[in-house]
């Protein structure tokens, strides 16, 4: 009796552990935008960007669920600071291929499944990266690799373009959607946190190898 009733046990634990393990295949949850709103760094601030997420979301036919923008605000001291890793839900997040991209935000800020193959549109069409004509493989992010915003210290370059309201002077941090940069090093192989624009207009982003895109995270 004790005998079956241990052996009953085990096996509605491993039921239990198998239940808790996160699904192989999903609902799109994640994309790269296909396009940005086309004026630069000038995103309408975070309620723009959202927006813009939103609408290409609905196109695709995922409108039904509620998406935001992987960007940080917070350089300036007029505004809050706001970390993207804590506006984009819980997770997991899978592409528009059903590949899951991240278990939670943890693993999405460690060793997640980001590449270029993996990192698709809203179409579940692939983004060009470096190597291609034109690459646009600098994502807007203005965020620290750990997904938080940055400190407005004296001396320090601006990260968010007027937090996303510019189109002209200034500059903003990007990431790789590719995982590839000039070098081999965990700059250029970061998806979220390489490097600076050249500026916040539509050119000076064409210019460093961007097109002003965004990452978009379903939240629900």
């Amino acid at each position: 009796m004790r005998k079956t009733q241990l052996i009953l046990a085990l096996s509605a634990s491993v039921l239990l552990g198998a239940c808790a393990t996160t699904p192989s295949s999903g609902p799109m949850g994640f994309f790269l935008t296909s396009a940005g709103p086309g004026d630069g760094a000038n995103l309408g601030g975070l309620v723009g960007a959202d927006a813009h997420c939103q609408k290409l979301a609905t196109s695709a036919g995922a409108g039904s669920r509620t998406w935001r923008a992987y960007l940080s605000t917070g350089w300036t001291s007029k505004t809050p600071v706001v970390n993207a890793r804590d506006r984009i839900g819980k997770g997991p997040w899978f592409n528009a291929k059903g590949v899951l991209i991240a278990r939670d935000v943890e693993h999405l800020h460690g060793a997640n499944n980001l590449t270029k193959a993996t990192a698709l549109d809203e179409n579940g069409s692939l983004v060009n990266g470096r190597g291609d004509t034109p690459n646009r493989h600098d994502i807007l992010t203005g965020s620290s690799s750990d997904g938080r915003a940055f400190s407005s210290a004296p001396g320090m370059p601006e990260m968010t373009c007027g937090e996303w309201t510019k189109n002209g002077d200034g500059s903003a941090m990007t990431g790789h959607h590719d995982r590839s940069g000039l070098a081999d090093d965990a700059w250029s192989r970061s998806w979220n946190s390489s490097h600076n624009t050249a500026g916040c207009g539509q050119q000076a982003l064409t210019r460093t190898g961007g097109a002003g895109l965004l990452y978009c995270f379903a939240i629900d």
